[in-house]
């Protein structure tokens, strides 16, 4: 009942700010159909940050979800660049472009974004959630005196109880399942891969928060499956993709409507950090090539350039196309049907 109780959000379910598929007009419809939206701003900027807060603000007066990275501080390899670049380069050229000369840490963590930091607390969105770790205490007080409920990816038992002990409001369980990024807080910590289920009753026994499931599920039957096992709300991803508010493009939801779907598999090599995404000649090269990555997000610079290069050339086999296991059980239907679809079928 926490979302019901706290922000009278209506059904237990979140849609997940994946990138490439949240936008304001999405968590928007979500909003104003009795869930939760999401946007995911990491990528904005404070700028684009405020700018998307507001849009979903003209578009609903419902509750909404902001969310953040929180990665750790980004260590240049120039070296590890160089190898790295140098074993793209076949890539580029076949499409008849050159690699970057260099790779920035294109995005900044929130744990030393003040502008970010800034913007949260003057819109103050109902939640406010952190993905890739926890920032310090000081920025979660300020976003908690600002009336933010806090959410926070956990992969593992550890995560949760770091969250806990941090001041976090709930857990996001994300099982091994999941489309998009690891929400890991070290990648470089072996991962256990829980599943949604194992890892979603792990935390409700033991993490001592509420719990939300995220994961593979992509009906009302497996949202309902997760509040059985104790979750008190379930994030949808994968299942978001396919409405028209999203903003994936036909190449992804061409994808995500065929055998790519059923061949989900986490790489590395697009950003530098695991994630789940549909089979594709980036995820393929990324099973090929020798050389060790230079990690987030200078990885990500790098991958950026050259899913720029291959589109430009007409080739969208290069494109970060985030889904998790549940990709072939994506509906193409507006997120308002959808949201009531879900509502439906939790129902039985």
């Amino acid at each position: 009942m926490l979302l019901e109780e706290r922000l009278g959000v209506a059904l237990p379910i979140i849609q997940a700010p994946m990138a490439g598929v949240s936008t304001p007009e999405l968590a928007a419809a979500v909003s104003n159909a009795g869930a939760l939206g999401s946007i995911g701003v990491a990528a904005a900027g404070a700028k684009g940050a405020c700018a998307m807060i507001a849009e979903v603000r003209q578009r609903s007066n419902r509750p909404f979800n902001v969310n953040v990275f929180v990665h750790g501080p980004a260590s240049p390899d120039r070296m590890k660049e160089a190898a790295w670049l140098a074993a793209m380069a076949p890539l580029f050229q076949s499409f008849g472009a050159d690699p970057p000369s260099g790779l920035l840490p294109i995005y900044r963590s929130f744990a030393e974004d003040d502008e970010m930091l800034a913007v949260l607390l003057e819109t103050a969105p109902a939640v406010v959630s952190f993905h890739f770790g926890l920032p310090d205490q000081g920025r979660i007080a300020a976003l908690k005196s600002a009336g933010c409920m806090l959410l926070a990816t956990a992969t593992s038992l550890d995560e949760a109880l770091a969250a806990r002990a941090a001041g976090i409001d709930a857990v996001v369980a994300q099982g091994w399942e999941a489309g998009g990024h690891r929400g890991m807080f070290d990648p470089a910590m072996s991962d256990y891969r829980l599943g949604t289920m194992a890892l979603t009753r792990q935390l409700v026994v033991q993490c001592g928060l509420p719990v939300i499931a995220a994961g593979g599920i992509m009906d009302g039957q497996g949202i309902r499956a997760a509040l059985e096992l104790g979750a008190v709300a379930a994030q949808l991803g994968t299942a978001f993709i396919a409405c028209p508010e999203s903003s994936a493009d036909a190449a992804y939801r061409e994808a995500l409507a065929g055998p790519a779907a059923m061949q989900t598999v986490m790489t590395e090599a697009i950003s530098g950090r695991p994630a789940r995404s549909l089979r594709n000649c980036f995820t393929d090269w990324g099973e090929t090539v020798e050389v060790p990555h230079p990690g987030y997000p200078m990885t990500y610079d790098a991958g950026k350039a050259l899913i720029a290069a291959a589109k430009a050339a007409g080739n969208t086999g290069y494109a970060a196309q985030w889904a998790g296991q549940g990709a072939p059980l994506a509906r193409p239907m507006p997120a308002d049907r959808l949201i009531s679809t879900l509502a439906a079928e939790m129902k039985g």
